[in-house]
């Protein structure tokens, strides 16, 4: 089954066109990374099937369903979590009190308590601290505390955006390590990464994106072999 389709989407900043005529499909189950370098347009992408930004132009459908005009807060509660560069956590909360804040809408909120039972068997160091402020944590719990604050809303898909950014190695192999848990429990990923090497070591196709368009896709174990990648992001 089609989880994500996007089809045919411009995005304009002000006069400045960010992304061209772009499709992409994202199936059911699947781990699926959308590379590219800074300013090649795959946060606007992001922004775009969430509701952030409005494109010029195109259709984005998920699960047979528009997301059309669809405002953000209603992405989130029809399935899509999104977890923006940075994390982005709420510093003078505490780690359940940031957690909280990813079942705010009242259609989750009634069921948070089954969802942190959830979020705590993947995060088992968040449910031992989770009374500390969010703000004395490291640059990899925030990251962890992030992403399971994502799963607060029980998503069927997860959005990511630049997931390793920042981390030392060892817990960049941990986030990824959780992303790989995240599909064996059935929530398909779009995962926007840098780190091109490790992303297309756990996903199962990746689309390459370049000044707005999208100039490569395939299967990552196609891809890896690919002299192109090789040069432009594996550094061979």
């Amino acid at each position: 089954m089609t989880m994500l389709e996007v089809c045919s989407v411009n995005c304009f900043y002000d006069n400045v066109q960010a992304l061209w005529d772009v499709s992409l499909k994202v199936e059911e189950g699947e781990i699926v990374a959308l590379l590219g370098a800074n300013g090649a347009g795959k946060t606007t992408l992001l922004n775009t099937v969430t509701g952030l930004v409005k494109p010029a132009s195109g259709h984005i459908a998920f699960m047979g369903e528009s997301l059309d005009g669809v405002k953000s807060h209603e992405v989130l509660e029809k399935g899509i979590a999104y977890l923006p560069e940075g994390g982005r956590l709420f510093p003078d909360m505490s780690i359940l009190e940031n957690l909280e804040m990813g079942a705010y809408p009242k259609s989750l909120w009634n069921s948070r308590k089954s969802s942190l039972d959830r979020v705590f068997e993947v995060f088992p160091l968040l449910k031992e601290r989770r009374k500390q402020m969010s703000s004395t944590l490291s640059g990899g719990e925030k990251q962890m505390l992030a992403m399971a604050r994502g799963l607060m809303s029980n998503p069927k898909m997860f959005l990511m955006d630049e997931l390793s950014y920042g981390l030392a190695p060892i817990m960049v192999t941990e986030v990824f390590n959780i992303v790989k848990r995240l599909k064996e429990q059935g929530i398909t990923v779009l995962l926007v990464e840098q780190n091109v090497h490790q992303s297309m070591e756990i996903a199962d196709r990746a689309y390459v994106l370049e000044n707005g368009r999208l100039v490569l896709d395939g299967q990552c174990n196609i891809l890896l072999d690919n002299d192109y990648i090789k040069k432009a992001y594996l550094g061979l």
